[in-house]
């Protein structure tokens, strides 16, 4: 019998196994680091139990894959995956030298425009609020290591 066959949902199928994978790829990674404990948290902790939690996930997906019936998989989105992929990269490339700001504004505008219904200046007013409040948030209430304008800018 096909493996095929066997598979009712395949769109939760492979959706469950993307959590999964990633979730067993989040904890293997952060096993090497000290997990501390809830009260005092180390720096593998967040990533443990939010890697438990994909993986857990994932399993309900796929045993779902196999008990409830879907449509199939019409298409692969490969533009939009690059988009979103490719604006994470990014800000991870040019948070650093552009600071947070920008490149919280970068990354939101580019993964919008995986979207169907991309408008630029609404992606540009979620961006700009975006950014601002992550600045509020995580560099002035939180105290995170970011510069808001990076030193490309010479401000």
């Amino acid at each position: 019998m096909h493996m095929g066959s066997f598979i009712k949902h395949p769109k939760d199928f492979y959706a469950g196994l993307m959590y999964a994978l990633i979730g067993i790829g989040a904890i293997v990674i952060a096993s090497g680091y000290n997990m501390g404990s809830s009260v005092r948290m180390g720096p593998g902790y967040f990533p443990t139990v939010l890697g438990g939690l994909l993986v857990l996930v994932g399993s309900i997906s796929i045993i779902r894959s196999f008990t409830h019936s879907g449509e199939a998989i019409q298409r692969f989105y490969w533009k939009e995956i690059f988009l979103v992929l490719g604006s994470v990269v990014l800000f991870g490339l040019l948070v650093r030298g552009l600071g947070l700001a920008l490149s919280l504004i970068l990354l939101v505008v580019a993964s919008a425009w995986a979207s169907d219904k991309f408008r630029l200046r609404t992606a540009l007013i979620l961006a700009v609020v975006t950014s601002a409040f992550s600045a509020l948030v995580f560099v002035k209430g939180l105290g995170l290591p970011f510069v808001i304008f990076g030193p490309w800018l010479g401000l």
